[in-house]
């Protein structure tokens, strides 16, 4: 009974990695079809990137969503490690609402607020007000990670600081800074991954002439999913699925230090 149970599980987990992985790699596979359908496999073919590195609209698309993920990712990170920092050291109820209520809400929520409140300000919508919209997003998730840094981290080591005489800022940029270093990063990849590829919020706080890569590629399979829009799928999935690996080859310090701490 036991074994046709393990067996069960793993035939069920095969499905549901399939469901997962297997749209992906079917966009990947025909990112090289010789062919300007789907609808069938023609021949291997590089054309589609070629073709792609010279559609002037989606290189400008993505110049536009790297601009927006690199200033959106630095912002937030420092805003993120300061609220992370706050949430670990003072023990309020009011600060986690307030820093994790974007994560909690719905995207498109988010979205339509923001836009209400860009259009009371009087706010010209553009790159300026998409950057703005995702740093507002992403604060939470890099205070989330720092947050559980800072749970694993030695707080007599920065005391051992204070006593020596270090001021409260010293003790932090050369003690702690250090040690939740690894979350921080970790942060800012995770921010920089949501951003470039967001499209919810982009939507609704892009103005009109102001596209992003999830933008641009909306805007082409409204017409047809060409193999050029899984070029720049393949070429999207890589790079989040780089972040994500960097991300995590820092976050299990975040389980070693854990592990560690008595």
């Amino acid at each position: 009974m036991r074994k046709r149970r393990i067996t069960l599980a793993k035939v069920a987990a095969a499905f549901g990695y399939a469901f997962l992985y297997l749209p992906l790699v079917i966009v990947v596979v025909y990112s090289f079809n010789d062919s300007r359908l789907n609808a069938e496999w023609v021949g291997f073919t590089l054309n589609w990137y070629r073709t792609l590195f010279a559609d002037d609209d989606m290189l400008v698309a993505a110049r536009n969503s790297l601009v927006i993920g690199l200033c959106a990712s630095a912002v937030s990170t420092v805003l993120g490690t300061m609220a992370g920092f706050a949430m670990h050291r003072w023990k309020t109820r009011v600060l986690p609402i307030l820093v994790l209520t974007p994560i909690a809400i719905p995207e498109i929520l988010v979205g339509v607020s923001l836009l209400i409140f860009f259009v009371l300000l009087n706010f010209t919508l553009g790159l300026v007000s998409v950057a703005i919209a995702h740093i507002a997003f992403c604060i939470g998730f890099v205070a989330i990670v720092v947050r559980a840094r800072m749970a694993g981290m030695d707080e007599s080591l920065t005391e051992a600081a204070r006593d020596c005489g270090a001021t409260p800022w010293q003790a932090f940029r050369y003690v702690t800074l250090p040690l939740i270093m690894p979350g921080v990063i970790a942060g800012a990849l995770m921010a920089f991954t949501l951003s470039i590829d967001d499209f919810v919020i982009t939507f609704f706080t892009a103005g009109a002439g102001t596209v992003t890569l999830p933008l641009q590629i909306y805007s082409m399979i409204k017409i047809a999913v060409t193999p050029e829009v899984n070029a720049v799928s393949t070429l999207l999935m890589l790079l989040t699925l780089l972040l994500i690996v960097i991300a995590s080859r820092l976050s299990p310090s975040l389980l070693r230090s854990q592990e560690s701490t008595p």
